[in-house]
């Protein structure tokens, strides 16, 4: 229980990798806040933790919205005393082609995915500086290669990945480990809430969920990297190969993605 009296502040810890790292790192000894917008789905969560006997504490917040980032770090010191590793985890993605989506789409996932990351680590920081913490950024292999039909979302994962990165460099005299995972295709909720063009939610995932990695699987990787102070974090086969063919062959990467996201339907990504 390398993990025993640290505390963990999770951002959209209410479903999906956020939860299933919420009783991952619990089960390790930890004592975890949970944040999120959804009120029943944060009291499914406590019922959850309170089940395997985690101590633990849930803040209604919007991480796009600064004072809410603000009051759910305010609150985890209050009943916690300390912060030991904050899991930039809240997020949106969207699935529409750039030339049919509404620009307020884009807004609403970099304020989410990136500002939600840069207000709550802001807020966090002292804290983290003063325990030598870990500040960690779910981010995406769409962070690494963007995806068609998901510019903001890519956008903002490539936004996350490089403030991650700056930070990690401005803190490492002060022993402050950042870590930025990407998890690859998981079995979550996050295509079910993906943004359509007009900004309605998607409502169904248009790939078969039950042969991607599970939420679990993925929160197990994470607390041992967590537990390695690991630097960066890249899951699945698909997900590595796909990081290292746009490092090494871009040309070649453009078309096999390309051709991957056509099979998408709904997705018309035109030949020419």
């Amino acid at each position: 229980m390398f993990m025993k009296e640290k505390v963990v502040l999770i951002t959209g810890g209410t479903s999906g990798i956020g939860r299933a790292c919420a009783v991952a790192f619990g089960q390790a000894g930890a004592k975890i806040v949970v944040t999120g917008r959804d009120e029943a789905r944060l009291a499914e969560t406590a019922q959850e933790l309170a089940r395997l006997s985690i101590a633990h504490h849930t803040v209604r917040a919007d991480v796009g919205v600064e004072a809410d980032s603000e009051r759910a770090v305010s609150e985890t010191i209050k009943t916690f005393g300390r912060l030991d590793v904050l899991i930039n985890n809240a997020g949106i993605s969207m699935r529409a082609l750039f030339q049919d989506a509404d620009l307020d789409v884009i807004r609403r996932l970099m304020q989410t995915n990136f500002f939600g990351t840069v207000y709550t680590t802001k807020f966090a920081l002292p804290h983290l500086l003063a325990s030598k913490g870990s500040i960690v950024g779910i981010s995406s292999i769409a962070g690494y290669r963007g995806l068609p039909g998901r510019t903001g979302y890519s956008a903002s994962k490539f936004a996350m990945q490089g403030f991650l990165e700056a930070l990690r460099t401005e803190v490492l005299p002060q022993g402050v480990h950042v870590l930025v995972a990407c998890p690859g295709f998981t079995a979550s909720n996050i295509r079910q809430t993906a943004l359509a063009a007009d900004g309605s939610a998607q409502g169904e995932s248009p790939r078969d969920e039950g042969k991607m990695m599970s939420s679990e699987e993925v929160a197990q990787h994470i607390l041992k990297a967590v537990q390695q102070r690991r630097r960066d974090l890249v899951l699945t086969t698909l997900g590595k190969v796909t990081v290292l063919l746009n490092k090494w062959f871009p040309g070649l990467s453009d078309k096999l993605v390309l051709n991957h996201f056509r099979k998408e339907e709904g997705l018309s990504v035109n030949q020419q």
